[in-house]
């Protein structure tokens, strides 16, 4: 059985055995410049790879070791042997027999319950 002559399947061999004897390989030294970058580009990309791997890593056990300034090799605060002297102990203490009454102000502040601010004198010198 014989194939029926199809004008468009012999445009398509003709056009074929055309471009195969114009074909020609690139020549030696494009083809090995292109499988030099390729290699390149790989060992880059390894390079980074196992850069994040590390560095991932590192993060990981970072974070999963305790912190070493909690650890118990701080030195705990101490208490001073000899308890200062108070400023109200300084002073000489006089008795007080009695209390102000509930409407009057306390010392140091007003009427109205805010903190007095004092006055300065003139023989005061500013801080």
């Amino acid at each position: 059985m014989s194939e029926p002559q199809d004008p468009l399947r012999s445009l398509f061999k003709e056009a074929a055995a055309t471009g195969q004897s114009r074909a020609r390989s690139a020549p030696l030294s494009i083809i090995t410049e292109r499988a030099e970058q390729v290699r390149r580009r790989r060992i880059l990309a390894l390079a980074v790879g196992v850069c994040l791997v590390f560095s991932g890593t590192g993060a990981a056990v970072a974070a999963l070791l305790p912190d070493s300034t909690s650890t118990s090799t701080t030195v705990p605060a101490t208490t001073p042997s000899s308890p200062r002297p108070s400023p109200a102990s300084s002073l000489p203490s006089s008795p007080r027999t009695s209390l102000p009454p509930m409407g009057s102000p306390s010392p140091g502040r007003s009427a109205s319950g805010a903190l007095a601010t004092p006055t300065r004198s003139q023989s005061d010198p500013p801080r």
